[in-house]
C-alpha cells in the first residue's frame, strides 16, 4: 500500500475548513492539518506577488489522489490551485494502517 502527503494552499481559514470537511466526509483523506498563516511569495501574470494563505497537509492513499485532486480543483477558489503529491516512503506502521482504515 502506498501513501501520500498532498499539499495545497487556500485563501482563508474558512475555505480550508470547508475543503477539509469535504475531503474527510468523502473519505479521501484520513487527516488534514491546517496551518495558518503562511506567507507566500510567487510570480503571477509576470508580476511578483505576496499573499497570506492557509496551508493544508492532507494524508491519503496513493490510489485516491486522482479523486482528491478533482475535489480540490472543483471547490478551490484559485484559478491555478497548488496541488502537490508527495510520496510517503516510510512512516509509523500503525499510523499508515490508520490512514488505510480511515480512507477505505
Amino acid at each position: 500500500m502506498s501513501y501520500r502527503l498532498v499539499l495545497t494552499t487556500v485563501s482563508s481559514l474558512r475555505e480550508a475548513k470547508r475543503l477539509s470537511r469535504m475531503l474527510l466526509e468523502k473519505r479521501l483523506a484520513a487527516c488534514v492539518n491546517i496551518s495558518a498563516p503562511v506567507e507566500s511569495h510567487y510570480w503571477w501574470k509576470d508580476k511578483k506577488e505576496r499573499a497570506r494563505e492557509v496551508m493544508l497537509f492532507i494524508k491519503t492513499r496513493a490510489t485516491l489522489f486522482s479523486k482528491l485532486e478533482k475535489v480540490i480543483r472543483r471547490s478551490h477558489s484559485y484559478a491555478v490551485p497548488e496541488i502537490i503529491e508527495i510520496p510517503i516512503l516510510k512512516g509509523n506502521r500503525a499510523y499508515l494502517n490508520w490512514i488505510k482504515k480511515e480512507t477505505a
